[in-house]
């Protein structure tokens, strides 16, 4: 937003003085102090571990909320808003050399009305007042772009005055000291009121401009060129030689951040359309990350960010969120490329997770900080003195050549573990074989982990939060899935469960956080979105209903409370919510994925999976309103580009009705519950069939029958024999079973293939093509009761083009499933998937 030369000098005339001008000082900045263990403010009630570290400051902190702000309006005074949080570094420096000396304290308290906010608990308040101070900077002219902690004056009525971000105790490096600030602000409140109170107007009146959501002025047309043009934006912005996002040749020295919404959309590319150029840039961008410092060589995860271009050094705060939407990058690059790397990375990510992020209720922490002992960084960095005490000498070598240690270190001699040489490297310099390089490199990453655990660790924010919750239950329900990890599963369903059970309010809305036994905060819409999405993998990686009735239940709530009517798309916050200055519409990305991109994505699965075509027609009126952001800010967008690829490609998506539909092509118009997807083979070639298993119930019903499908997809131009196949010399594909628990498979139905002449065969054989459902029923043998069984599912064929045959081979589909209790109800599932049985050659298999 550009503001106008005419307006901008009437918020110069009150502000300008206040950031650039050095008056005396009133305030004696005393020394750092820490503070009297003692004394304990309002935040001693609070949950927010960010806030409970200010609970003992001189500062008289109020949270945000009625006591405060009506405090503020009785009292006529100015508020001082600090918003921060608790694995940012400046934030705790601010704390410790402003907020803990009793001098800065007792200005503070006598003149403003100081409200501490933790702005991962209330997000809505961190975006309005940092858009704020965008609008406050450009009205400056200043170039500054804001961060944290974000540090804003405030009117009795909230309106913004002045802001900043970091203060330091003294004027240093040309920024003015917290009380020199302080001072300048009641002096103008004070002696200058009507001019300061225009000024916050003006400030609020284009605050609120920014945040409203912009009409459709010019009508963009979502196409394949659109969306390949935001591909071209995300080629133009990769760093070719280290890999990543965000590189500029004008400063290659500029942080680097993981941008895990652009890799996705890079793996959609690569996977949807076979574009061999975004597949390069993703790998090359996730082995640098695997082999950079930003990677936790010992414990496993991502840190936050790169402080360079390389990923050598990072900034050491690691994010629940960041750590699960790169699990997911990782699994679906092992997915398409099979490489071991990818998974031994999303694997490590789990590690990690479970060892030190995963509460004890279920769901998964927040985040850790990056400092220890008040030092970035600390606990993560080894000198090559510490190594040495630690491994053997012959394993220290090893371990310094694989890990940099024979560098100059990164940080104050030392260093920051990044992987330089790979382990045949290290096998070829000492003379042993890979395997056993392998083993001694594990060994010495145990030892020096064990002795860092040791070390005085950094804080672990140990809250709950939904919407990050949702990223990882997702991230470990894909993973769990392609994997073949149910493990993984497990943890992403007790998590769910955690959530479904204690973060709702009395109505079965979501809470947005959970600490110490309370769940509070009315959830956003991006708790919502995540959470949906987590919950619809969860569908697809177990087939269980619950899962997807959770997530459409939650999305007609969603879409009750937060959608906008008239244009389409979600607000930030809902109808009942606190109404602050102004109510957002989040479209663009940040760290994380928008949740109005999320949302689309969601509405999309729900309307393949529940035949209700009012979803897709939601998310269709959304991409209709956010389409020109596509073409205008490409990169800001990423994730909803991806949404909009999603609906282009399968543009009806689950929700066709035709009363004539071809059985190969059975299941696309049906609602259905996914009961196992074909075995990975991790192979880098496309299989040319896959299938996918539906079962007629939740679970198998002891000593009874039930019945299962087997859907077929066959690529491209290929074909596979039927069954029968119309000669006696051609392969007739066959679906066959093993089972634990000695569930038998009978009653094989083969549909009815189409009639193809093929050379060498007197009579044209029967094939299928594109689609094939196998129906069979499943006889459950009464002793099972109450077990887990697990169903191998095998169908063997044999691929034909116009060309040439393929060697025979077969589909695997694995089904772990629970046997129902001896009485416990089996529920019907997938029924309109089973109603019409066609006439198809039947047959008894063992």
């Amino acid at each position: 937003m550009k503001l106008p030369m005419s307006l901008r000098a009437r918020v110069l005339l009150l502000t300008f003085n206040l950031v650039v001008v050095s008056c005396g000082v009133g305030i004696v900045a005393a020394a750092e102090e820490k503070p009297d263990a003692q004394h304990e403010n309002r935040l001693a009630d609070e949950t927010s571990p960010y806030l409970l570290l200010h609970a003992h400051n001189p500062v008289d902190w109020y949270p945000w909320g009625p006591e405060a702000l009506a405090k503020a309006k009785k009292e006529n005074k100015p508020i001082f808003l600090s918003v921060g949080y608790s694995s940012c570094y400046w934030c705790h420096v601010m704390e410790r050399k402003v907020f803990s000396n009793p001098e800065i304290a007792k200005y503070m308290n006598e003149h403003f009305v100081n409200i501490k906010v933790d702005r991962e608990e209330r997000p809505d308040i961190d975006e309005l007042y940092m858009t704020a101070l965008r609008v406050y900077y450009q009205a400056l002219g200043a170039p500054q772009a804001g961060g944290w902690p974000l540090s804003m004056f405030l009117t009795p009525d909230t309106k913004p005055l002045v802001g900043g971000t970091y203060f330091p105790p003294v004027n240093e490096g040309g920024r003015i000291s917290f009380p020199e600030l302080s001072e300048k602000v009641t002096s103008i409140w004070t002696d200058q009121r009507e001019q300061a109170q225009a000024n916050a107007d003006f400030l609020t009146t284009h605050l609120k401009r920014a945040m409203k959501p912009r009409p459709v002025l010019k009508t963009v047309t979502l196409d394949r060129e659109l969306l390949d043009g935001v591909a071209t934006a995300i080629t133009a912005d990769y760093d070719e030689q280290y890999g990543g996002f965000g590189f500029s040749a004008d400063n290659d020295q500029q942080p680097k951040f993981p941008t895990p919404t652009k890799l996705a959309y890079l793996q959609y590319q690569a996977a949807a359309h076979d574009d061999k150029a975004a597949a390069a840039m993703v790998n090359n961008t996730l082995d640098h990350m695997a082999d950079g410092g930003i990677w936790d060589h010992l414990g496993g995860g991502f840190h936050r960010y790169s402080t360079d271009r390389y990923w050598h050094v990072p900034h050491f705060e690691k994010m629940l969120y960041d750590n699960a939407q790169l699990a997911d990058i990782y699994v679906e690059a092992f997915a398409q490329t099979g490489n071991e790397k990818y998974r031994r990375v999303a694997e490590g990510i789990f590690d990690f997770i479970k060892r030190n992020m995963t509460a004890a209720e279920g769901g998964f922490y927040s985040a850790i900080d990056a400092e220890s002992e008040a030092v970035e960084g600390k606990s993560y960095l080894w000198s090559v003195e510490e190594v040495n005490e630690v491994l053997p000498e012959a394993d220290a070598k090893m371990f310094a050549m694989a890990y940099g240690l024979n560098d100059e270190p990164e940080l104050e001699g030392r260093h920051v573990l990044r992987r330089v040489a790979d382990t045949s490297e290290v096998a070829e310099e000492f003379g042993i074989s890979v395997e056993e390089a392998d083993q001694y490199l594990k060994n010495a990453q145990e030892k020096l982990l064990a002795v860092r655990d040791k070390r005085k660790t950094p804080l672990t924010d140990d809250k709950v939060m939904v919407d990050w919750n949702g990223l990882m239950i997702r991230a470990l329900a894909n993973a769990g899935a392609v994997l073949n990890r149910p493990d993984y599963i497990q943890s992403a369903e007790t998590a769910a469960d955690f959530i479904l059970n204690t973060m709702r309010d009395p109505q079965g809305g979501l809470l947005h956080t959970y600490r110490d036994g309370k769940a509070k905060f009315a959830a956003y819409a991006d708790d919502y979105a995540f959470f949906i999405e987590g919950l619809l993998a969860l569908h697809a990686a177990t087939g269980k209903e619950k899962w997807l009735a959770e997530a459409q239940r939650l999305t007609d709530l969603q879409l009750e409370l937060f959608w906008d009517k008239e244009q389409g798309g979600c607000y930030f916050t809902s109808l009942g919510h606190e109404e602050l200055l102004a109510r957002s519409k989040q479209t663009f990305d940040s760290a994380r994925p928008s949740g109005n991109s999320i949302t689309i994505r969601n509405l999309l699965r729900l309307a393949a999976r529940t035949e209700d075509a009012s979803y897709q027609e939601k998310a269709a009126q959304a991409l209709e309103a956010f389409t020109p952001l596509l073409e205008q800010a490409p990169l800001g967008v990423t994730n909803m580009a991806l949404g909009a690829a999603e609906y282009l490609d399968k543009p009806d998506l689950g929700i066709r009705k035709s009363a004539k539909q071809d059985q190969g092509a059975v299941t696309a118009a049906q609602p259905t519950i996914l009961l196992a997807s074909a075995l990975q083979q991790k192979k880098k070639e496309p299989e040319i069939v896959t299938g996918k298993a539906y079962l007629s119930v939740d679970k198998l019903p002891p000593g009874k029958t039930c019945e299962v499908i087997v859907v077929l997809q066959i690529d491209g131009d290929w074909h596979i024999n039927a069954n029968p196949a119309g000669d006696e010399f051609a392969l007739a594909t066959e679906f066959t079973m093993k089972s634990k628990l000695k569930t038998k498979l009978s009653k094989v139905q083969y549909p009815k293939g189409k009639k193809m002449a093929v050379a060498g065969f007197e009579k044209p054989l029967s094939v299928y093509s594109k689609f094939a459902a196998l129906r069979a029923t499943l006889e459950v043998p009464a002793a099972a009761a109450g077990q887990k069984e697990e169903l191998l599912l095998s169908v063997h064929y044999q691929a034909c083009d116009d060309k040439r045959c393929l060697r025979p081979t077969k589909v695997e589909l694995k089904v772990p499933i629970a046997v129902a209790r001896e009485g416990e109800p089996v529920k019907k599932i997938n029924q309109k998937l089973f109603a019409k049985k066609r006439k198809s050659k039947k047959r008894d298999d063992n």
